[in-house]
Order: C-alpha cells, then sequence, then structure tokens
C-alpha cells in the first residue's frame, strides 16, 4: 500500500461507518494505526472494524452523534485512556441537502450546520485538548469542493463546507506552535452511498452521473480511496509542513470552467 508509519499511533474517525471514512479506516488501519470508527450507524461501523481485524488490523466501533459535544469529549477520553493517546482525528461525518435556497427548511438548514460545522468543531475541540497537552497530532477535516466554490441547489451545503475549509486555517494558526497540525481534504463527486442518493433523486439518475463525471477535469468520478490516500498523508509525518491547508481532491473539478463535451 503506502509507507506511512501509523505503528503506535491511534486515530479516531468520525462517519467511518461507510464511504470516504470506511475507505479511510481500511487505509489507516492499512498503515499500521489503530482505528476507532465512530458513527451513528452502529451495523455499519460494526462491520467496517470486524472487516479490519479479519485482515490483520486493529479496529473498534464506538457509536457517537458529533453533534452531542459532551458525547464527542467523551468519546475522546476514552480513546485516550484506552490506546494511551489520540494521534489522529479524521472529521468526516457529515450531511447533505440537494435544494434551491427558497424550497430549503430551516430545518434542513440546522440539521447541515449541526453536523458539517458543529460536528466538527466539536471533534476539533475535544481533540485538540489532548493533542496540544501532548505536543503532537494531526486533525484532517473532510470539507468539499462546495466549500470552495458555489453550486446551485447546494448553497447552504456550501455555506458549511465553506466554514469547516476557513476553521480549519484558523485553528492551524492556533495550535500549529503547539505541534498540532490541521488541514482539510474537498473531495469532489465521490462514488459513495451520498452521492447515489443525491443522484437517484434527479429525474434520470444515469445521466445526473453523466454529467458529475464530465463536471471533473479527468472525466470521472472519484473512488473513496483515492480521498482516503490523501486523508493517510496529510494525517502523517510526511505532511509533517504542511497545515492550514484545504486540498482539492477532485480530479480537477474545481478547476473546469464547464462541462466536457
Amino acid at each position: 500500500m503506502g509507507s506511512y508509519d501509523f505503528d503506535g499511533r491511534t486515530a479516531l474517525v468520525t462517519g467511518g461507518a461507510n464511504g470516504i471514512g470506511a475507505a479511510t479506516v481500511r487505509r489507516l488501519a492499512e498503515e499500521g494505526a489503530t482505528v476507532v470508527v465512530a458513527d451513528v450507524d452502529a451495523e455499519g461501523g460494526r462491520a467496517v472494524a470486524e472487516a479490519v481485524r479479519e485482515t490483520g488490523g486493529a479496529a473498534t466501533f464506538e457509536t457517537l452523534d458529533v453533534t452531542d459535544a459532551d458525547a464527542f469529549d467523551e468519546l475522546v477520553e476514552q480513546t485516550a485512556e484506552d490506546h494511551g493517546g489520540l494521534d489522529v482525528l479524521v472529521n468526516n461525518a457529515g450531511a447533505v441537502h440537494v435544494a434551491p435556497l427558497v424550497e430549503t427548511d430551516v430545518a434542513d438548514r440546522d440539521r447541515l450546520v449541526a453536523v458539517n460545522v458543529g460536528g466538527v468543531w466539536n471533534g476539533c475541540r475535544a481533540a485538540l485538548r489532548r493533542m496540544v497537552e501532548r505536543g503532537a497530532g494531526s486533525v484532517v477535516n473532510v470539507a468539499s469542493t462546495g466549500g470552495l466554490r458555489g453550486s446551485p441547489g447546494l448553497a447552504t451545503y456550501s455555506a458549511t463546507k465553506a466554514a469547516v475549509v476557513n476553521f480549519t486555517r484558523a485553528l492551524s494558526g492556533e495550535v500549529g506552535r503547539d505541534g498540532v497540525r490541521v488541514n482539510a481534504v474537498c473531495p469532489g463527486t465521490v462514488d459513495t452511498g451520498m452521492a447515489a442518493d443525491v443522484m437517484a433523486r434527479q429525474s434520470d439518475p444515469e445521466a445526473a452521473r453523466e454529467r458529475a463525471a464530465a463536471g471533473h477535469a479527468l472525466g470521472r468520478i472519484g473512488d473513496p480511496e483515492e480521498v482516503a490516500a490523501v486523508v493517510a498523508f496529510l494525517a502523517s509525518d510526511e505532511a509533517s509542513f504542511v497545515t492550514g491547508h484545504a486540498l482539492a481532491v477532485d480530479g480537477g473539478q474545481s478547476a473546469v470552467l464547464r462541462y466536457r463535451e
């Protein structure tokens, strides 16, 4: 696989039951980390952790609603006690809502803000308390190209992901001198259950998938493993001089100006 050395290190991945989160769990475990899989989806999360163990890796599952700040604090403390510390936090849990702003309910807005912004805030606050105390650690927040550019029908979602991008930048300045790095990845359209659900709501899901693929310079959508590889890099010592960065992992989606014909 890769050449990152996570032996003896512990990583906590939220939204680890599927998609990018599950791929990140697998990748970090393959690189030697002990991974705590956190998700509201207990069945899926346990399955991911069990699959890692079956292949010789180290992983456990813990139920977590990232919008619950106290629960996040408790999980970080438990992880540190069980494994001797927390070295990596990947804030991957997220939610999406596709609709024009005028058709978006306040409840939909509040849900996106609570998960996409509040969840990342809760995780960073809980983890950084430990990491700053130890003088080492790495946080990777999963944002989106929606946080870098506008997309019709995704204004509320884009607002939350833009918040994650700038939150990442601000935090990097707060904790950099304490030996802690904070970065973000901004995936384009990736072949996950969430993306499939969004496309399934379109009048022609297959055409929607083709349009999504055409919107990337590479002419295709991404695989979760491709994002996980970049998360692993940012979390590793190979990225020791990288902090405050929002790295687009989008097959050129944020670079192209129009769909390719």
